[in-house]
């Protein structure tokens, strides 16, 4: 056989359909087909073969009619003139007394997708819909739905949509679910198929038949409706019962989604229905399949923000697997880390540290900001003022153990705001200065600037000649722009004075009216309920460790109390004052005017 792409290949192929003796040997016949196929697979233009492939769909043997018909919906807009040449053939295969042949027939009729053709599929359309073969009902509601994608500006006919509404209670199951499919299309500027209550309780009621993507279907369809009584609303929750607790993770997903749609105002049923769920998503977290095990677990971070304890004796399930991929390794940390209480953070702790010594250097660093204690006390005098002076005591020397840059950014902002309070901040603080060319990490840079800045406001004499060769290598030597601009910004922020310098570093630091958190406190479900069962849930993780690596809590988004100024919100309690006469070299940071969640 000549080489593959060349027109020899082509032209031997032609001869070989149009020679009497293959058309009338039916093997041979088919197995010429299968070379065309074959080819077309292999990336030959083999578009010129079109009128000899129409040809070869006139037989009786199904295999070869399917051949060519793959081959006709691939090339059918290159040839839309030829393609008018297929349709009697598949118009004739609409009658055939085989049911397999016709629904062959009014599919690749639908696939062929040119706005041409419309006017000879509607008739075998309609016919197919009240076709008595079921796989022929099938394709003909599929059928519309496709007509409408070709030509989405005609109006299909009103009749076509009430049969398509009346074949809802069709008895095939995979009929009434094509229908929901198709009136979804055909209708979706009108906001879909209408639910009402007849639709709904059938739906219902026949779900068991369908398959899972089924169910899927008609459990998301069904959440727009809404019960007209509460008695109503429970027997919709108890056919829901049993779908609750699913074996298959994606029915499971859309009957709890529907449940918390339903339930929205009754927080107690909601509650309970987490409680249920439980079970099927630990199950979802052993699934064989990757995608599952992740997208299972960033479900569970969503059911854990209501009730925080709901698998607090199930935590040795998200233990990481050796072989595990990163991703999925990471994601456990972060349950893990939800899961923490008094009873388990030993051994927490301990399979934590074991994970400290990963291959992956991205799973290592979240072992590692999973048990940091100077990120932690970081966040801790944040949220909880009282604890300020415990924590400040604890600072001294914890330089030498830091490792990473995370943690670097974590005690340089601890020096920044409390360093009044840290005998040792200024020289900790030099150490940083004397070591900045060699330091690798940005942000560890950006956070020792206002670190600095805001130490010299406090403590200008043991500050003021370390400031000056940390903003002069920024500005005159440091490649990163974003370091020099920032570096600038300070300089000529001193330049406008000391006290409106202060007012832009020494923003407020916490919240006094928090007191010790222990654990994450319950939130309503309503406020994470409309993405549950959506790709929300699995980008949250992305955002959630990007903003744990920026080191400073003040670049945590925050929503002010309602009319509060800006200026008391940057606004600080008084400290060591310097004469507002005074200027210096600094750059606004940009931290005091950013809010805190």
């Amino acid at each position: 056989m000549p080489y593959l792409g060349s027109e020899d290949t082509v032209r031997e192929l032609r001869r070989a359909l149009s020679n009497p003796n293959v058309q009338s040997d039916q093997l041979r016949y088919r197995n010429t087909v299968l070379r065309v196929l074959r080819a077309m697979s292999q990336g030959v233009d083999v578009s010129g073969l079109f009128s000899e492939m129409v040809k070869a769909c006139a037989t009786v043997d199904i295999v070869q009619k399917k051949l060519v018909y793959v081959f006709l919906c691939s090339y059918a807009t290159l040839n839309p003139e030829l393609s008018l040449l297929v349709i009697n053939t598949l118009r004739k295969d609409c009658q055939d007394p085989n049911p397999m042949v016709r629904s062959l027939a009014l599919r690749n009729m639908t696939n062929l997708r040119l706005p041409s053709l419309v006017e000879y599929v509607e008739q075998p359309l309609t016919a197919g819909l009240r076709d008595r073969a079921a796989c022929v009902r099938r394709v003909a509601v599929l059928g519309w739905a496709k007509l409408h994608n070709v030509q989405p500006d005609s109006e299909i006919d009103g009749a076509v949509v009430n049969e398509l509404y009346s074949l809802l209670r069709d008895p095939d199951p995979v009929v009434m679910v094509n229908c929901l499919r198709a009136l979804e299309e055909i209708l979706k500027e009108e906001g879909g198929v209408a639910i009402n209550k007849p639709i709904s309780h059938h739906l219902l009621n026949r779900m068991k038949e369908c398959d899972v993507w089924g169910q899927c279907d008609i459990l998301r369809i069904l959440q727009r409706y809404r019960p007209q009584s509460e008695d109503e609303l429970f027997d919709i929750l108890s056919l829901l019962d049993t779908s609750l607790v699913s074996p298959h993770p994606p029915v499971m997903a859309a009957t709890l989604s529907l449940f918390l749609s339903l339930c929205s105002v009754l927080p107690a049923v909601s509650l309970a229905a987490l409680e249920r769920v439980h079970g099927p998503l630990l199950a979802a977290c052993g699934s064989t399949s990757r995608e599952m095990r992740f997208t299972a677990l960033c479900h569970i971070q969503l059911l854990l923000r209501s009730l925080p304890g709901l698998m607090g004796a199930h935590y040795k399930r998200f233990f990481c697997g050796y072989a595990e991929p990163a991703y999925i390794k990471q994601r456990k940390m972060q349950v893990l880390v939800e899961l923490v209480n008094d009873e388990n953070v030993a051994m927490l702790l301990d399979e934590l540290k074991g994970y400290c010594t990963d291959v992956n250097t991205d799973t290592a660093q979240a072992a590692i900001s999973a048990i940091a204690v100077v990120q932690t006390m970081r966040d801790l005098v944040w949220v909880c003022p009282q604890c300020n002076d415990t924590v400040c005591l604890a600072l001294e020397g914890c330089e030498e153990t830091l490792q990473d840059s995370q943690g670097r950014q974590a005690l340089l902002w601890l020096l920044g705001v409390y360093g009044e309070r840290v005998s040792s901040a200024p020289y900790t603080l030099e150490g940083f200065i004397d070591r900045v060319r060699s330091e690798a990490s940005l942000g560890v840079k950006m956070e020792l600037l206002t670190a600095t800045m805001r130490l010299f406001l406090c403590r200008p004499a043991e500050t003021q000649d370390m400031l000056g060769r940390l903003l002069h290598y920024c500005i005159e030597e440091e490649s990163n722009m974003c370091i020099r601009d920032q570096a600038l910004l300070y300089y000529r922020l001193l330049h406008c004075g000391i006290d409106e310098t202060r007012k832009v570093l020494q923003g407020r630091r916490s919240d006094p009216s928090l007191g010790v958190l222990i654990g994450r406190s319950a939130e309503p479900i309503s406020q994470w309920a409309h993405s549950f069962n959506t790709l929300e849930p699995l980008r949250e993780g992305a955002i959630e460790t990007e903003s744990a690596s920026r080191g400073s809590p003040e670049h945590v988004t925050f929503n002010p109390k309602p009319n509060t100024n800006l200026t008391d919100t940057l606004s600080c309690s008084p400290t060591e004052k310097l004469s507002s006469g005074q200027s210096f070299m600094t750059i606004f940071s940009g931290e005091g005017q950013i809010q805190r969640a």
